[in-house]
């Protein structure tokens, strides 16, 4: 799961993957693209939300995608469309470049919707990307049989 700093979005979807998936099969991870909040704690208003939820994310720390992700991970989820540009470049060969999507494709397919950056605006925004974050993730692990 991939967004900008790695506070807001990934680390709700993250938080909210794990908790539909069997995580001793499947491996769950988020980053940023930026650098800038690399070892930092989720934004509070994210922990806020998925505690309301009933997930946890204030163990999560941020950190930067690189590469090698493309090497670990068979999926990358990206939460807009300016994270999967940037992603995309970092991408080394066709194998790569297909691992990456839009995460709400799954709700929106082929309409190149992004989840919106709910940083500089108050709870409320936190709380529809929490809920269409929600709903991709049921389909990812349907259509994947997580």
């Amino acid at each position: 799961m991939v967004c900008l700093g790695n506070i807001c979005r990934s680390p709700l979807a993250e938080g909210i993957l794990k908790s539909k998936v069997d995580t001793s099969k499947v491996t769950v991870d988020s980053a940023g693209t930026g650098h800038w909040h690399v070892g930092n704690s989720p934004d509070p208003r994210s922990i806020a939300v998925a505690k309301q939820n009933g997930i946890d994310i204030s163990q999560q720390r941020g950190r930067q995608f690189s590469t090698q992700d493309f090497d670990t991970f068979d999926y990358i989820f990206v939460m807009d469309n300016s994270n999967k540009a940037n992603v995309l470049q970092l991408a080394r060969n066709e194998g790569d470049t297909k691992k990456v999507q839009l995460l709400l494709d799954f709700i929106f397919p082929n309409e190149n919707v992004d989840v919106p950056d709910p940083y500089y605006g108050g709870t409320t925004g936190f709380d529809n990307v929490y809920k269409m974050i929600d709903e991709a993730c049921e389909i990812l692990v349907s259509k994947l049989s997580l």
